[in-house]
């Protein structure tokens, strides 16, 4: 087995001995009670925030409404809300009464609301709005344990139907939240994080106060910032995922982050324009759409596109030394004239021209975008890690290696299998799967080890390469193992191309599916003086095809004959997050994208 080194999990558990998210809150309030802990658009596109003082004084009142209609210490209260601060007042509030709060993606059907609640046992919800009641309300009759639904936004006629809103909840007279803050113990449950159901049915992952207290301490210790409170972040990811939940949720409440609110994750970038994040986390789909976005204005001015491709290829090697620490004095003038003069500008244009940390997460990102990012001033690194190990178990912030997912955060072990898979252990590992005896056992051992499924290759200097999912290697006809995700992020690279999927399971060689970036392919179809009335139309054009397989020679040649792509099939119809075809974080549901497309996958092999 290959293993890094023990890091200090001991030294941490001290740290977090008898500590609670409450707790850590009141500390927080205490000591940053003027700084704007939340802050969000108005239907009108004007401004509001709470300073965090005023966050707790809605906790506090919403805390006091939760108990009088019943929720209490055991309880678990489902909510269904999209990124808006009533969602943070809700979540802090049930862990004041000694509840647990649980989100479930806002996109979920009522099927899929009712297997969750009937999962979770949950005896009360809170859903955002009229139509999120209404999918509550149609299967309500078939969950037995739900007692009281609440909605955040009221309609035009009231509750509509529901038990209480939030803004009834806020009316309460404040309990006392020293007191209450008694009220959770470390083992208790923090939440339970549902996981994607692309294996199976979903799973409720159960994390405890000790978990989280434990995480946002070893993340600390990774970021070594000189100060946290204050720091921008916009939350836009789905609360239901470990993801956004630590990084804007959890971290926040310890450490005073400020957070802007987003509901429409398509909005991003129009938020972080404004915002100016210190702080950002992004799924790989992110970043693509931000990269296809500055490569598609940069098109425009073929002059400026050159300028800015020489400078990022005489600039990278630099870049890489700077971050090593091995750049001469004249290296690093170079670098800052490039930059002054091209990659500034490109960051403000975008709003990420004043990172502390840029994170990307939940899917592999080709290593060539990480690169470029990082060479035009976005200090971009990748971290790693699975709702079971409450977010983290590898990243590296600052000494990025392109292509791993950095160390392991402080306190965490990591060691392989002899089969590869990646294993870890620490004060970050889940408690098992809810009312899953067996599914835990599978995962987690006696030693508190756990199996992340995903295989891997630890370098000499202990950071993580992650090859790829256990389940997901493609086994060739030939009998070749293959790893669909590293040819799926050389696809990526081609321009034209925005998503893509490697087909080659028994197979005789390996194909793929690639979809036209709809950021990028417009201007271009429009350089060539291509007309077109679709993606979908332009998506056959022969030119189109013929640029894409031209460019799959490139980007195929750092794989070996019985790896490479050999044929591809072009489509227009970009895959979207939260359907039969993308996880609500955009991963690949394969069996979704091969059953959707069967015809045309065969259409290659014939």
């Amino acid at each position: 087995m290959t293993e890094t080194p023990h890091l200090d999990k001991a030294h941490i558990d001290e740290m977090v001995a008898g500590q609670t998210i409450p707790m850590r809150f009141l500390d927080t309030v205490e000591a940053h009670g003027d700084l704007v802990a939340l802050r969000w658009k108005t239907a009108d596109d004007a401004w509001q925030e709470l300073t965090f003082t005023q966050f707790a004084d809605q906790v506090a009142r919403a805390a006091a409404g939760l108990a009088a209609h019943g929720l209490g210490k055991g309880d678990r209260l489902m909510l269904m809300i999209r990124n808006r601060p009533e969602f943070h007042v809700l979540d802090t509030a049930a862990l004041f009464v000694g509840a647990t709060p649980v989100s479930i993606y806002n996109s979920s059907s009522p099927e899929q609301i009712k297997y969750l609640t009937n999962d979770a046992e949950a005896t009360m919800a809170i859903v955002e709005d009229s139509g999120f009641f209404e999918s509550i309300s149609s299967v309500r009759d078939e969950i037995p344990a739900l007692g009281k639904v609440g909605v955040v936004a009221a309609s035009d006629d009231g509750n509509g139907g529901a038990d209480f809103t939030f803004d009834e909840l806020l009316g309460s007279d404040p309990i006392d939240l020293a007191e209450a803050a008694t009220q959770a113990s470390p083992e208790d449950l923090a939440t339970l994080i549902y996981t994607s159901g692309t294996t199976g049915p979903s799973k409720g992952v159960m994390i405890d106060h000790y978990n989280v207290c434990w995480t946002v301490e070893s993340l600390k210790r990774t970021f070594a910032l000189d100060q946290y409170a204050g720091k921008r972040i916009v939350s836009y990811l789905p609360m239901a995922h470990i993801a956004e939940r630590m990084m804007s949720h959890y971290q926040t409440l310890f450490l005073g982050y400020e957070v802007t609110c987003c509901p429409d994750p398509t909005q991003f970038a129009a938020y972080a324009g404004e915002v100016h994040p210190n702080i950002m986390f992004g799924v790989p789909r992110v970043w693509e759409k931000i990269y296809g976005g500055i490569q598609a204005a940069l098109a425009t001015d073929p002059e400026k596109e050159k300028a800015v491709r020489d400078g990022v290829a005489a600039a990278g090697p630099i870049r890489d030394k700077m971050t090593w620490g091995t750049a001469t004095a004249e290296e690093v003038e170079t670098y800052e004239f490039l930059d002054a003069v091209a990659f500034s500008t490109i960051r403000g244009l975008v709003g990420l021209d004043q990172l502390d940390a840029a994170v990307t997460g939940a899917a592999p990102i080709p290593a060539e975008m990480l690169s470029w990012f990082r060479t035009i001033g976005v200090p971009l690194s990748e971290i790693y890690g699975l709702s079971e190990t409450s977010g983290p178990m590898t990243w590296e912030p600052y000494k990025v290696k392109s292509g791993t997912v950095g160390q392991p955060c402080p306190g965490i072990e990591v060691k392989l299998d002899a089969d590869g898979e990646v294993m870890c252990r620490g004060g970050n590992v889940f408690r098992g799967y809810l009312n899953q005896p067996e599914k835990t056992a599978e995962v987690l051992d006696s030693d508190g080890w756990f199996r992340s499924g995903d295989i891997g290759e630890i370098d000499d200097d202990g950071y993580l390469k992650i090859v790829d999912r256990k389940k997901e290697l493609i086994i060739t006809a030939g009998g070749k193992n293959l790893s669909p995700s590293n040819l799926e992020a050389a696809l990526k690279m081609i321009p034209l191309v925005g998503q893509a999927i490697a087909i080659g399971d028994q197979r005789p060689f390996v194909s793929a599916l690639v979809v036209l970036d709809p950021d990028v392919a417009p201007g271009w179809a429009a350089g060539k003086g291509i007309d077109f009335e679709s993606l979908e139309a332009l998506a056959t054009h022969p030119d189109v095809v013929a640029e894409i397989e031209g460019a799959l020679v490139e980007v195929m040649e750092g794989f070996n004959n019985a790896e490479r792509v050999k044929k591809v099939r072009v489509l227009g119809e970009e895959w979207l997050p939260d359907t039969d075809l993308l996880t609500p974080t955009s991963k690949l549901k394969r069996r979704g994208i091969h059953a959707r497309y069967a015809d045309e996958i065969e259409s290659m092999y014939n």
